[in-house]
């Protein structure tokens, strides 16, 4: 019997509401499953959405029934074995079981199991094409997330391959992603909320034109590192991070160029920066060729440590971290000496860590502490056991004290310099270099002078005899606090002011204890 008039108005009307309710679901977070649960409730029988092979993609939230999962898992791979694009499965003794595919995706069913409706076909016809938008939609937005992760990670590559020294690979794998990286660089450290260090990231390289290379710090996560390549003109003159004149033989902070279309001409990224995001603290390095990253990352981080305290929360770095200049040939034969036990180290084991894996381990540890895990994508037990196998080699106790730390860091500078193998061609034969001989020639004592001179020009003086109780105290502040007979926090505030007064960083690595315990030792002042 045909339908009549009023019940094909009521047929379109509700056909109308349903289009309607999928609509408004449609724009949802979690629109799929949103979806699959209203026509569960709108047909009464479970809803999913179900591949070629049986794997279920999408259901509603709750407990399923599994032998009705089941039931719809093996009508999805007999629809697509017969290469049907709809069709209503099963009946008889069992539930009628609707499938039909997404126009996005062939090989994806929208299924539904028990309805024993004559208009149940329109009604999924209907959600099919709604979910196959969806669908297509959440399909790009993973690719998306996948992508963006790959890129993450490639850059990450790039800043950990700049660090440890390996330039023409990382200028490799960075022209694959973008334009090459520049030849002279400008490191800076953006200290920002960490909820919030994606969006901050992606407006720092809008406002700076794409000419920003950022990464999210892999061992802090509210840091972001910037590789900005100088601007053509610098300022005349730049202050020294605690507010005075930049020290006589320390070349001017030079500063990023023009950002295109913000802000005024010539107006430094970090001042943009800050202005952008005041919840933001930006230490700035000097310029410096791409393979000394690592010098202008610590430079930076020098700079932040200044910055955090700075009434315009952005600090450039005024002051000096080469230490190869204290080193005669004696010295870089000393470096190779004490490293020795380490480069010619075997490991039992193919899959142990061999000598320039160890010797990657001492630098990320002497740089960042138990952080180095995160630095170097190991396990915290497995960073243990390396600083412990590091101490058994080297014959010093590398995981505690300070002094032996000092000595390590030292050596690895030493090792690592371009001019290593030439000077220790010119050592003399036979002759064993000692760490005091080291630290005494007239060039360690005047490097040395140069790096106390803030602490001992400062008012009150305090702040001297505080970093060297400090540092007799292995940089460990509740044993600087002991012996200071002050408070935690008192200790802790007067290594910040010492912090603004170097323009270093002390209680946040890397930090500079190394160079200031070595200082003291060349001047015998510890």
């Amino acid at each position: 019997m045909p339908a009549s008039p009023s019940d094909v108005r009521a047929d379109r009307a509700d056909r109308a509401d349903d289009i309607l309710a999928l609509a408004r679901l449609a724009t949802r977070r979690g629109a799929i499953r949103d979806i699959l649960g209203w026509l569960t409730w709108r047909t009464g029988g479970p809803a999913a959405l179900i591949g070629d092979t049986g794997r279920v993609l999408a259901r509603p939230g709750g407990e399923s029934d599994p032998s009705v999962a089941r039931l719809a898992a093996e009508a999805a791979v007999e629809l697509h074995r017969r290469g049907a694009p709809s069709a209503v499965l099963g009946g008889g003794e069992g539930p009628p079981v609707h499938l039909i595919a997404l126009d996005a995706d062939p090989r994806t069913y929208l299924v539904v199991v028990g309805p024993d409706d004559p208009r149940c076909g329109t009604l999924l016809a209907d959600a099919a094409r709604t979910l196959g938008l969806c669908w297509r939609l959440e399909w790009a937005e993973r690719e998306r997330r996948r992508i963006e992760s790959a890129e993450g990670h490639s850059r990450e590559a790039v800043l950990h391959l700049l660090m440890v020294g390996s330039v023409p690979a990382a200028q490799r794998i960075a022209g694959a992603l973008r334009a090459a990286l520049p030849s002279v660089i400008q490191v800076y450290v953006i200290e920002c909320p960490q909820p919030r260090r994606r969006e901050i990231a992606q407006r720092i390289d809008r406002e700076a034109g794409g000419g920003a290379w950022i990464v999210p710090c892999p061992v802090r996560p509210n840091h972001l590192i910037a590789l900005v390549p100088p601007g053509t003109a610098a300022p005349s003159a730049t202050a020294s991070p605690s507010g005075t004149a930049s020290p006589p033989g320390t070349a001017p902070v030079a500063v990023a160029g023009p950002v295109a279309g913000t802000g005024p001409p010539q107006e430094p990224l970090d001042l943009l920066i800050v202005r952008l995001v005041p919840e933001c603290r930006v230490g700035v390095s000097a310029a410096v060729a791409l393979r000394d990253t690592p010098t202008a990352y610590e430079q930076a981080i020098h700079a932040l440590a200044v910055a955090r305290n700075a009434p315009e929360h952005r600090a450039g770095f005024g002051g000096d971290v080469d230490v190869t200049v204290l080193a005669g040939p004696e010295g870089y034969l000393w470096a190779s000496e004490l490293l020795a036990p380490c480069l010619r180290y075997a490991p039992a084991r193919r899959a142990d860590p061999g000598p320039q894996e160890l010797l990657g381990t001492l630098g990320s540890w002497l740089s960042f502490g138990g952080a180095a895990s995160r630095h170097l994508k190991i396990h915290r037990n497995t960073l243990a056991a390396r600083i412990r196998h590091l101490d058994e080699l080297l014959g010093v106790e590398v995981s505690r004290s300070l002094p032996a730390q000092s000595a390590a860091w030292l050596a690895l500078r030493l090792h690592t310099a371009p001019q290593a193998a030439a000077a220790r061609a010119l050592a003399t034969p036979g002759r064993t270099a000692t760490l005091d001989a080291v630290l005494g020639t007239s060039a360690a004592g005047t490097w040395a002078r140069v790096q106390l001179r803030p602490l001992e020009q400062a008012r009150p003086t305090a702040t001297l005899e505080t970093v060297r109780t400090w540092l007799r105290a292995d940089a460990r502040l509740p044993a600087a606090a002991a012996a200071l007979g002050i408070s935690l926090p008192g200790a802790r505030k007067r290594l910040t002011r010492a912090e603004d007064v170097l323009g270093r960083s002390l209680l946040t690595a890397p930090s500079a204890k190394y160079e200031l315990w070595l200082a003291m030792r060349a001047l015998g002042s510890l």
